[in-house]
Order: C-alpha cells, then structure tokens, then sequence
C-alpha cells in the first residue's frame, strides 16, 4: 500500500465502470445511518470496499460518516505494518481509522472462528464508542458460494442454506454486506486501476482450514457448472423459501404458542402434530431459543427431539438449556435445572411426586440450524 502522500480520495480511480450511479445502489444500505464503520484488513476485498465507499461518499452532498477499522488478531507479526498501511491509505482517501485488538489471545481449536467472533466482538465495541450504528463488511459473491459450500458440508438446514444476508442485526448495530453482489475479481480489478497495492492474507490458502480446501475446490465446480453466480442464486432461492417458512411460524406461534411465565411455553400436543412438519421443527426451535441459555439448539438435535414428540414419546427431556414435559395434551418449554455432576443422575418429577421420569440430555448447540 502507498504512504501517506499528497494525492486526494478522487485520485484513487477504481476505474470508469465504477459510475455514481452504480455506486449509489451499492450503499444505499449506509443512507439510514448518520456513521458506518467500515472494516478493513488491507485484503483485495476490503480495500475496494474504503475505495469504492470513500468515491461515492465524496460524490453525494449529504450522507453518513465513515470510519475505519482494522483488526489485529494477535496471529501474525506483519499484521500490524498491514494495519498501519491501512491506515496511511484510509488518511489518503481522507477517512479516520484505527487499529482494534482482541479482548484475548486466539489458541487451541477451531481458530477461524474465534477469530472471526472475536473481530466481530471488536468491531461492535468499537462502533458503539464511535457512535456507528452499522458495520460494513467486504464479503463478496465468491464468499457467499463458499458459505453455502460450507454449510452444506456441515449438514446445515435451510436456513443455514440461504447464505449471508446483504443486511442483519448484530449486537446493536447492524451489519451491511454491500457488495455481496459483487465477484472478488472485479474488486481486485478496483484496487488495481487506482494504483493501490493489497495484501494477501496466508490462511486463505492454508489447507489446514476447510474455507480453504473449499476455494481450492470452487474453481473445480465451475468448470462443471457450479460456479459462484449458480451457488449465490441457489442461496437466495433457499432465502426466498426460508422467509416464507417464517411466516407460517409467525402465525403458528400466534396461534398455538402460550407464554404461562416469563419463561415457560406450552403447546396444545394434539395442536403441535397437525403442524406440517418443518413448521412444527421451526416453532419448538424458536420456544428452545427464546427460553434456553445455550442458543439456538443443533439442527440434528432438534429433529431428534420433534421426531420423539410425533412418534408418541412422553416425559422430560432436555436441550440447549431447557426442559421439555411432554404429555399427551400439552408440550411445555421451561428453563432447565443446573445440571449436576457427571455420574449422579437427574430426575424431574412430572406428577407431584408420584411419577419420577429419568431427563435425558441431548447436548449443546454447535452449528446453525
């Protein structure tokens, strides 16, 4: 990336193809807040992201504030010269940035995805101190087939299927994907016709992470037919569907779901069987979730327990931090007891004392429904 210099945001050109027009639909999505952080690693992707949004903010008279930021997950020694050359490029195009640190250092298993909820813990921290009421981020067409690829693999349901969304709440901001639309070569076209150098991030290609076996595979596909723009139409033909399914579970849950307590459902059973069966799945995940302290329940999981329910089952069990009392009439929703120490068993008493019925548990969430 250039040093600090004497050239202005206008003398970064991404290129003629990147007209106001164009631009204007790409962040319509910034319009609604008066500040977005934008976060920013020095990659192809998030560098065309400060450009492209630093041009169409110097474009229009009126508009919200831009800030950006960098985070340094503590993992490689270079990161923090490609932070602070970030930072030289974003003082060029005339924006502010600063360089974020995770709360804790990443070890062990499962290091991309600590690191990217810790970027994201950061990030939300730091648009609240700010004032930012939204996130922007650089994932691309390329990052949405992935994500589907992804998911597939692990076994993810529909929901889970629909890829990101251009737009979702997070924390208390909100999290813009404006240019999830966009393929990364065009980005690094971008950065490229403006004269601005990149970095490229190691573990994109390190084969020890699936993401990256993955984007070693994409290429694969596309030869056959099962490129990006089929897999990202795939995700939002899933989303269309995904969101109609939600509104059979609004109204189901208007219809069936009683609250008795803060922090009890009930079900009429008889009511719940008639349901057709994903709706069925979606309303109990969503009573687990909303009384649960563990999150949202795993998808294999849940079906366990809904097919248990449809084949007859009663008594108790449990799930993502909650207990189930299912009887013939009625399936109800509660808070679980803590559970005890391994090897002494747990018992709930479903009748006043004259039924014990052992809870069985069926374990943690550990992926999206």
């Amino acid at each position: 990336m250039p040093a600090a210099d004497s050239r202005s945001a206008g003398d970064f050109s991404p290129g003629a193809e990147w007209s106001v027009e164009r631009l204007a639909s790409l962040f319509a999505c910034f319009l609604p807040h008066s500040t977005v952080l934008l976060a920013v690693s020095g990659g192809p992707d998030s560098t065309a992201l400060m450009l492209l949004a630093g041009q169409w903010r110097s474009a229009i008279a009126r508009g919200p504030i831009l800030h950006v930021a960098s985070v340094d997950h503590g993992l490689r020694p270079e990161a923090a010269d490609e932070a602070v050359a970030v930072g030289r490029l974003a003082a060029c195009v005339g924006l502010p940035h600063d360089v974020l640190h995770l709360d804790a250092p990443l070890a062990g298993g499962g290091l991309q995805e600590a690191a990217r909820t810790g970027r994201y813990a950061v990030l939300a921290a730091h648009a609240r101190a700010i004032g930012a009421t939204a996130i922007a981020t650089a994932h691309t067409l390329d990052d949405q087939a992935e994500t589907v690829l992804f998911r597939l693999m692990r076994g993810s349901g529909l929901s889970g299927l629909a890829g990101m969304p251009a737009e979702r709440p997070m924390h208390d901001v909100a999290l813009l994907r404006p240019l999830l639309g966009l393929r990364k070569d065009d980005l690094i076209a971008a950065c490229r016709r403006a004269g601005v150098d990149f970095v490229e991030d190691p573990s994109n290609r390190d084969p020890r992470f699936a993401r990256a076996r993955l984007r070693l595979l994409l290429p694969l596909l596309e030869k056959e037919g099962l490129g990006a723009d089929r897999l990202a139409r795939f995700a939002a033909r899933v989303a269309r569907a995904d969101a109609a399914l939600e509104v059979a579970v609004d109204e189901a849950a208007g219809r069936l779901l009683a609250t008795t307590s803060p922090a009890t459902f009930r079900l009429s059973r008889p009511a719940y069987l008639d349901l057709p069966d994903e709706i069925g799945l979606r309303l109990l995940g969503r009573a687990i979730r909303a009384t649960g302290t563990e999150g949202a329940p795993e998808l294999g999981k849940l079906e366990a327990l809904h097919g248990w329910i449809r084949a007859g089952g009663t008594g108790a069990r449990t799930l993502a931090g909650v207990l189930l009392r299912v009887t013939s009439k009625a399936i109800v929703v509660t808070l679980a007891p803590a559970r005890r120490p391994a090897g002494k068993a747990s018992d709930v008493n479903l009748h006043g004392g004259a039924k014990m019925v052992s809870v069985v548990h069926l374990g943690k969430d550990r992926g999206r429904t």
